[in-house]
Formats: structure tokens, sequence, C-alpha cells
């Protein structure tokens, strides 16, 4: 991995208007090093240059830390599902910018999950756990029941609503990240469902729409 990429990462940040300690600069740019080393062999993700990983990895995730520092609402939030995490994303670069909440991160594919403990255990993160299962298929302790739902081209929203409901908690939100906004999927949100709020969000070096929903029951 280049070292020269770094600054691409704080030019990146900067347009998102996020700051963050230098030590959390590091283990994204280390993360995405192993990343980078692992998909040659491993095919975690189509996206094949460093560069293009920080711009549709790091700061497309990154993009959403704004909702997790929300006031007083970041103190209700403990515990966080990525579903279909695939290689991690985007619940390894929010888990090392959010050391005070807990990321699950799931997977139905087991060489996924084991980059993502190698990555666990190699960035020294506390607040992950790699979890290899089925969304619907996965079951958590009452008391382990999350906060947030998050997925980034998972599943539709009703599928994703419909095999995660048993997971988020009452007063829990589901965060899907999408594209352009896509109007037939929210006309098909199963009952019980409704849409909290719509954002836009602004990617730097990404020349493409960005949304994320945040649902809630009804």
């Amino acid at each position: 991995m280049p070292h020269d990429l770094t600054p691409y990462l704080l030019s990146g940040l900067a347009k998102q208007n996020l700051e963050l300690q230098t030590h959390e600069q590091q283990q994204l740019m280390q993360f995405i090093t192993l990343l980078s080393k692992w998909n040659k062999v491993y095919n975690l993700t189509s996206i094949s240059n460093p560069k293009d990983m920080i711009t549709r990895h790091l700061l497309d995730s990154l993009v959403m830390l704004p909702f997790f520092n929300n006031g007083t609402d970041q103190q209700s939030i403990k515990q966080v599902l990525d579903v279909g995490t695939g290689g991690g994303i985007p619940g390894i670069p929010l888990a090392i910018c959010l050391p005070n909440i807990h990321f699950v991160l799931l997977d139905a594919r087991s060489k996924k999950i084991r980059f993502i403990q190698t990555a666990i255990a190699q960035l020294g993160l506390k607040n992950v756990t790699a979890v290899h299962s089925r969304v619907e298929d996965y079951n958590c302790e009452q008391q382990a029941q999350f906060d947030r739902i998050i997925s980034r081209a998972f599943a539709s929203l009703e599928d994703m609503l419909l095999f995660c409901q048993h997971l988020c908690k009452k007063q829990g939100k589901f965060f899907a990240m999408k594209g352009q906004i896509p109007e037939e999927e929210i006309a098909q949100l199963p009952e019980g469902f409704r849409i909290e709020a719509i954002n836009e969000l602004s990617v730097a070096g990404l020349n493409a729409q960005r949304h994320l929903l945040q649902i809630i029951f009804s």
C-alpha cells in the first residue's frame, strides 16, 4: 500500500467535515492495506485499486458517522449490527471511529468472516465481533438486541426488514445505505415499518448519488 494515499484519505475526510484522531487514520489505512492484500486471493470486493477503496469503502462508510454522533441519541446506541457486511464494510471503518459502540459484523460467506477476524486481530479492535450466519438464522440474547441495524447493498428494503426485524430493539432503527432513492422498494415496505428520514449523502470523490434511509417500527 503506497504511503502517499494517506493524504488522499485526509483530503476526503476534510471535504466531509470529519476530524479523526491520528491512530484512527492509521487504522483505516491499515485496514485498506489488509483488504487490498486479501482481495488478490479471496476476491472480497470488486474494487481492486486502493485509492478507489478509500473512496468507495472508507469515505462511503464514514459519511454515516454524523448519524451516530447525534447528541443525546448517541447515548442510546450501544449495539450495532452490520448485516451482509462482506469485507467488513461499513462496520469496520465505523467501529474504528466509534470505539464506545459494539459492532457485530454478520455475513453468510465464511471467507469474508475469516478476513474480518484477521482484521479485528491485526487492528486490535475490541468492539467488533464477526459472525458467520445467514441473518434469518441468527439469534442473539435478549440483552444484545441491536439499537441500529445497518445495511449497505445487502438486499431490498423489504428483505432487510423482514429478515432482521427479530434483531432490532423496539426503539431501534434500520439504516439502509442506497444509491438513488429506491421509490419502488419504499412503496413495498412491510406493514409496521415507516421511513423516518431520507438523508442525501455527499461522499468525497464519488460522482454518484448516495442516500441513507432511516426506518423505524411505526
